[in-house]
């Protein structure tokens, strides 16, 4: 069933540096919905909630209610500061989940490329001290714990990155991790992959992770790697190559046949299947 979506945007959280604006993509019908709350990438520093519009409204058209978030980002705020931004997020849509047919049992995560870093972290540690500072009012009860994440073409080990980037000369990216983070050890603490090979993660989501074998952007193993150590903690994640496909495929090229592949296996991901 495709439905009709509503857009609305609004301010989910207000900061002295100013305010935090949500799109909201609002299926019309009786629900109550899946909620998904959506993290965009660009290497911690740039983009906003529109970037994976492409994504967004599919998804809202198959019955999801989905959240894009601005966040704090350099030269605003460093590590950990859009973590914190983001479990607020998660426990927002929670809060206001009969507001938009959300079923709060059914609150999940999208991130893309740095989004999708920033996205694990929380969904890994969503009871952590500086992760859970923002205060919600009405909402003192209420966790940012996710029933699932869908993760695409993740920096899930921001330290291999910072390392393979210098190695490989690309004075873009290590100036972005060096705007974002305040240290190489900062990379090592608000790791996905050392924080499951430590034993450090609180929970563990069921999770998809998409993966284009032609993407520069990453390790080449850091997809593997991660699916390897999640599932060695017992978590559930499904591995999912796109073939030649290179880092952000979806955005660059959103009608191509991997791209619909890709969407439509998010959609079902989101909907249980």
């Amino acid at each position: 069933m495709t439905h009709d979506v509503r857009i609305e945007e609004l301010a989910y959280c207000r900061h002295p540096s100013g305010e935090l604006l949500a799109r909201l993509y609002l299926p019309q019908g009786a629900g109550p919905f899946p909620g998904v709350v959506e993290v965009h990438g660009g290497a911690w520093t740039a983009n906003d909630r529109a970037t994976n519009r492409d994504i967004h409204q599919p998804l809202a058209a198959s019955g999801a209610v989905v959240m894009a978030i601005d966040f704090r980002m350099p030269p605003v705020a460093q590590y950990p500061a859009s973590i914190a931004d983001i479990n607020l997020a998660l426990r927002w849509l929670k809060r206001h989940a009969r507001d938009f047919k959300v079923d709060p049992a059914r609150v999940g995560g999208l991130g893309t490329s740095s989004g999708g870093h920033q996205l694990m972290l929380a969904a890994l540690r969503p009871d952590d001290a500086h992760y859970r500072a923002l205060p919600l009012a009405g909402g003192e009860t209420l966790d940012a714990r996710l029933a699932f994440v869908t993760l695409c073409w993740s920096i899930v080990d921001p330290l291999a990155r910072y390392r393979m980037v210098q190695g490989n000369g690309n004075e873009r990216l290590v100036k972005a991790h060096q705007a974002y983070w305040p240290s190489e050890a900062a990379m090592e603490e608000g790791n996905p992959q050392l924080i499951l090979e430590r034993g450090e993660a609180q929970a563990l989501p069921r999770a998809l992770y998409l993966q284009g074998t032609n993407d520069d952007n990453v390790t080449q193993d850091m997809a593997e790697r991660f699916a390897a150590a999640y599932r060695a903690r017992g978590g559930t994640i499904a591995l999912e190559t796109f073939p030649g496909e290179p880092h952000a495929f979806v955005a660059k090229a959103p009608t191509s046949a991997a791209s619909q592949r890709a969407i439509e296996r998010i959609i079902a991901f989101v909907h249980g299947e």
